[in-house]
């Protein structure tokens, strides 16, 4: 699991959403709805998605 990549999509808007979950939005490096990115599975990543699943797609 050394270099394994997670997809992750912003779905939603975080207008008017808690302050932290922007925050792990913008952690993740998602900018704008359907913005995309891959990260790397790692715990801290995994959080981030936990925190703020409901306003993103992940795949893989």
């Amino acid at each position: 699991m050394s270099n394994a990549k997670i997809k992750v999509t912003l779905i939603k808007s975080v207008i008017g959403r808690l302050a932290n979950h922007k925050a792990c939005v913008k952690g993740l490096g998602l900018r704008r709805i359907n913005h995309t990115v891959e990260v790397i599975d790692t715990p801290e990543n995994r959080g981030m998605i936990n925190k703020a699943y409901y306003l993103l797609r992940v795949e893989g």
